[in-house]
């Protein structure tokens, strides 16, 4: 079969490298796509918001299956779009329709649907301009530190995590007032929950669902999970503490009632599903629903999938998961990603790529990268995704430095503590 994927990043490069090994497929695209992707499949320039663009792509590369990579065009309702038209309707399609990406679309409507569903989560406020008094009453509820979240999609920096209630107070006024645009018209206050984190993530057919590998990622820019957020730094998986126990408690308490939830509710929902989860002494909550998989869990978690991906993607499209399985490879996992000078802040673009080519033991996936002449230049905050196999998380992660150390590109930084906690 012919497969688009709809993204330009390094989960869209690491699906690419995965689909692309499976023998159900014929030819691969990717919409736009990278550098990276370009070794791979076709590139097709066209915007994941293009719908139209989309369109035009599908029909001219006669394309069975679609895989969209980020939230914005499900939160944008390209599914929809989709289903609705002749042409395109009969074309298997992974992820959620627009009403079922509101689960990351909007805080305040993921809140809801774990509260209806009794799904572990902090306790919250959703407040507006219109009711902000009460939002500021349920701060001086709360111990700091105090957790703000723009209920809308601010490109992974929406939310805030302030120790003095008087900062909270004022940040929440300057949120409502568009700090983050429209997507903090509404702000969620949260409850701060302390415990370790983690990614599980599930693809569902909206009745069945498999579990796919435990990540965990790196969010912050300094080590010692220190300084600014980022996308991420970096992921591993296994994760040591999401064992067998807890992992029961997960599927019992959080991904089964979410899918049953997503029928009672009548919420049509086929795709992925990211469970971003905290372990509170052993006990998971979660913190907030994706409705794509992570970046760069990614970009770890397909090297532990020895299955055939594509035919669960056909699985959750067709509504036939139930029929498949997933086998999981036991070995550990890592990414480590490379960053552009200045990065989560203003950084450098447009630098020259060297030393890819004498990578041998680890992938290489593209997250922002481009191709100029016959260079590769940076054209992303997070540029590469240096990951790797290990018998154990530090063989893993000792085999991704070393091959990120032949990579250079001006202003380049890495994290070089990963797994610190675990």
């Amino acid at each position: 079969m012919n497969i688009l994927i709809i993204g330009s990043g390094g989960r869209e490069h690491a699906m690419a490298w995965k689909i692309k090994q499976s023998p159900l497929l014929n030819q691969l695209f990717i919409a736009p796509g990278n550098a990276g992707t370009s070794f791979i499949g076709t590139n097709l320039q066209v915007s994941v918001s293009d719908f139209q663009g989309l369109k035009n792509a599908v029909l001219d590369n006669q394309i069975d299956l679609i895989v969209v990579g980020p939230e914005v065009p499900l939160c944008e309702g390209l599914h929809d779009y989709f289903s609705s038209d002749d042409q395109l309707k009969n074309i298997l399609f992974v992820g959620p329709h627009k009403l079922g990406a509101q689960l990351e679309g909007s805080k305040d409507f993921a809140k809801e649907f774990m509260m209806r569903h009794h799904i572990p989560t902090a306790k919250y406020l959703a407040v507006t301009s219109g009711n902000l008094n009460s939002g500021i009453d349920f701060l001086k509820t709360l111990n700091a530190p105090y957790v703000l979240k723009a209920d809308g999609l601010a490109a992974g920096k929406g939310v805030l995590i302030i120790n003095d209630l008087q900062e909270a107070e004022d940040s929440l006024k300057d949120m409502l007032n568009g700090q983050f645009g429209a997507a903090s018209s509404k702000v969620v206050i949260e409850e701060f929950l302390s415990g370790t984190e983690c990614s599980v993530f599930a693809i569902t057919d909206g009745k069945d669902y498999r579990i796919l590998p435990v990540a965990k990622d790196y969010k912050r820019i300094g080590e010692g999970d220190t300084g600014l957020n980022t996308g991420g730094m970096g992921a591993i998986t296994p994760v040591p503490f999401a064992d067998e126990t807890f992992m029961r408690k997960v599927e019992d308490r959080i991904i089964r009632p979410t899918v049953q939830g997503l029928i009672k509710d009548q919420i049509p929902y086929n795709g992925f599903i990211f469970f971003g989860l905290i372990s509170c002494g052993g006990e998971p909550m979660v913190i907030e629903y994706n409705v794509r998989m992570g970046d760069p869990e990614t970009e770890a978690v397909m090297l532990r999938i020895k299955s055939d991906f594509v035919d669960l993607l056909i699985g959750a499209a067709e509504g036939t998961l139930a029929e498949k399985s997933i086998e999981i490879d036991p070995r550990t996992a890592v990414a480590v990603m490379l960053v552009s000078g200045g990065y989560p802040g203003p950084y450098l673009q447009g630098k020259v790529i060297s030393g890819l080519e004498q990578v041998k033991t680890s992938m290489v996936f593209h997250a922002g990268t481009t191709q100029k002449g016959g260079d590769i230049c940076t054209d992303g905050g997070r540029v590469l995704a240096i990951s790797s196999y290990g018998e154990t998380i530090k063989q893993a992660l000792e085999l991704s430095y070393e091959n990120a150390g032949f990579v250079h590109f001006e202003g380049m930084y890495f994290r070089k503590d990963l797994g610190f906690d675990l």
